[in-house]
């Protein structure tokens, strides 16, 4: 009789053992997905980012990345909150670039392809707004043949992270940077420079008529093994500090990894003010 109950539960079984490798089998190949899709690169550069609406009612940061056979760009619009179009204008201004980019054909002139790609995300933001008021911070960043290439405009941040320090690149385009150079040549006090309520004041940026050029990139930056170049509005910087930033780059390898963590970070601050906040990380993936 046992043999015969044996016998009888032995098919029954079959249907859960085929349910259970069916899972196991799901559940790997989920696995090897997700493994593929953050080993993903774009033109030979592994890319990561994150972003926050932070306490605002609305998101004006955008960025996009696209890789060519002539390189990869990186850019990122800061829409200013202050104004009512800053998203319309931070969105303007990447789809520019981005457009313009994916058109070259082939590796151009990157200092000349920043500034008049500038000028005509000015020209686009300007007619869209209608006369309305609006504007976007901008940075841009080219990786060709292992150089680097970049433009910016505003207060955004294009940094590199090599060996546990950060390069800066860019300048800040506020009327704060205006006081330190004033303060440096003796012309005011540290205390005038840095109590001044108007030192977060935007002096260059995209979508206004009195636009003229963007800060460019005077020679090529040579990338190194692990450097990982850094895009970020100032949501990032405003909640981060550069030790904190050190310590999250460290932690997370891989770009995504560490975007990741970063987003994670200015959140968990939970600042009452907190701005909208982006980061966009590229490296080789040495």
């Amino acid at each position: 009789m046992r043999d015969l109950l044996n016998q009888l539960d032995e098919p029954a079984a079959v249907p859960y053992l085929v349910l259970i490798g069916s899972i196991v089998l799901f559940a790997a190949l989920l696995l090897l997905r997700r493994k593929l899709a953050a080993a993903a690169m774009l033109g030979g550069i592994r890319i990561g980012n994150g972003q926050t609406i932070g306490m605002r009612e609305e998101q004006d940061d955008y960025f996009a990345t696209v890789a060519q056979d002539y390189g990869t760009l990186a850019v990122l619009g800061d829409g200013i909150s202050g104004m009512a179009n800053g998203r319309l204008a931070s969105t303007a201004a990447v789809t520019v670039f981005t457009q313009a980019f994916t058109k070259l054909g082939k590796a151009d002139d990157w200092r000349s392809f920043f500034a008049r790609t500038a000028r005509r995300s000015n020209e686009e933001i300007v007619s869209s707004l209608g006369g309305n008021k609006g504007g976007t911070t901008l940075v841009a960043a080219v990786v060709s043949d292992g150089l680097l290439y970049w433009g910016s405009v505003g207060d955004s941040i294009l940094t590199v992270y090599r060996d546990g320090e950060f390069i800066p690149l860019n300048r800040k385009h506020t009327f704060g940077s205006l006081l330190q150079t004033r303060y440096l040549s003796g012309e005011i006090s540290k205390e005038e420079a840095v109590s001044n309520p108007l030192q977060h004041r935007l002096i260059n940026y995209l979508g206004h008529e009195g636009f003229k050029e963007m800060e460019i990139g005077e020679t090529p930056f040579q990338l190194q093994k692990k450097d990982k170049i850094i895009l970020c509005s100032d949501g990032i910087t405003h909640a981060l500090n550069e030790l904190e930033l050190e310590e999250l780059l460290r932690r997370g390898r891989h770009p995504q990894k560490a975007a990741e963590l970063i987003i994670q970070a200015v959140e968990d601050k939970g600042r009452s003010n907190q701005d909208n906040a982006t980061i966009v990380i590229m490296d080789k993936g040495w």
